[in-house]
């Protein structure tokens, strides 16, 4: 096992970073966290220019054919710079369920070209909880999907709804009559929504094949959501440490109090562990197919201990980190939003215990 970067990993891992640097800073995350759209178009088709959307799409369908621990990487990064948009799930969930889904390249050349470069968003409607989608007799879809990310910019999504007692995943323009979207307030950057569907009609073309794709989807998503928990917390841990070693109080740098000096080691602890779990799952996922336990893992862990250290970040901030003016807030919202999307860590860590064959 070989987690350190190839040549080419490392050329999209400095490529991103500076990329971000000048075209995603801090105030842009800010405006972008206080603008009720929540979306900015220049920015995302910035990044479809350097291939990013594209990077899950295969290269016969306009994309780069990458690696899933390539997105990781550059997840990492985003998340680090707070880099706003709907990129995990459009560009990681959304792009492979319709990338594994089985059979139907119609939907695939018709979807996954315009996705790749940036002229169309996908969004998803997956998870279980808060989503009341139904199938009815006559093939027509009613119910709520609640908490959908960027469902007010994006083109369609991809939801589950039940049909017959079964999970049966549909890919629904937002255009279709029936559909109405609705903002709901959250204390994360990501603009959420709550869809509902009032007899609408699906056709053939609608309907996806699953084979498991939205399971294996969700996998991954919740492998980029553990990426952009980390980068976030790496970028929390550079600001307390660099906060430890200008603040002066008392005549002397905070940071020569051992105090300060331990809680910085423990960021130390809590990030490096974290990014270790996320590389062995992304590593595994690249290279073995199946790593649903080492992902599930990373998650439970990343999602306590990266929070962990957004909250002893406040504590060497002091008042400052709880100004809007300061980046902190953003970067510890976007963990909090990031540890409960593609589930929380009761789910993982129950699906760590059946993996090692622990029963209730």
């Amino acid at each position: 096992m070989d987690f350190r970067p190839s040549s080419a990993q490392q050329l999209l891992i400095s490529t991103a970073r500076e990329f971000l640097r000048k075209h995603s800073p801090p105030e842009l995350a800010q405006r972008i966290a206080l603008d009720p759209d929540g979306f900015d178009g220049s920015l995302w088709r910035r990044m479809a220019e350097l291939g990013w959307q594209g990077l899950l799409v295969p290269a016969d369908l306009g994309g780069s054919d990458g690696s899933l621990l390539d997105v990781i990487l550059l997840v990492e990064e985003m998340g680090r710079a707070g880099a706003p948009g709907p990129f995990v799930p459009s560009a990681v969930v959304a792009t492979l369920t319709l990338r594994l889904v089985a059979g139907r390249d119609d939907q695939k050349k018709r979807w996954l070209p315009a996705m790749a470069v940036g002229e169309r968003i996908v969004s998803v409607a997956l998870a279980e909880t808060g989503n009341t989608l139904e199938v009815d007799r006559h093939g027509r879809l009613n119910g709520r999907a609640l908490f959908v990310e960027a469902a007010h910019v994006a083109d369609a999504l991809i939801v589950a709804a039940r049909d017959d007692g079964a999970w049966r995943l549909a890919l629904l323009p937002t255009n279709r009559a029936g559909v109405t979207r609705q903002a709901q307030e959250t204390i994360g950057p990501e603009k959420l929504s709550a869809v509902t569907c009032d007899a609408v009609s699906l056709t053939a073309a609608d309907i996806l094949d699953p084979d498991d794709a939205g399971w294996e989807a969700l996998q991954a998503g919740a492998l980029a959501r553990t990426a952009e928990m980390v980068g976030a917390a790496q970028r929390v841990l550079e600001l307390a440490v660099d906060h430890a070693k200008t603040r002066v109080q008392g005549g002397r740098p905070i940071g020569g109090h051992q105090a300060i000096q331990h809680a910085c080691a423990d960021l130390v602890r809590d990030v490096d562990a974290s990014r270790g779990l996320l590389y062995a799952a992304a590593w595994k996922a690249s290279e073995c197919g199946q790593a649903a336990a080492d992902i599930a893992m990373a998650k439970a862990y990343a999602s306590e201990a990266c929070l962990t250290v957004a909250r002893r970040a406040h504590q060497i901030f002091g008042a400052i980190g709880y100004c809007e003016e300061h980046p902190l807030h953003l970067l510890h919202k976007r963990i909090l939003a990031a540890s409960l999307d593609c589930g929380d860590v009761s789910q993982h860590l129950e699906h760590v215990a059946h993996a090692i064959g622990l029963k209730a």
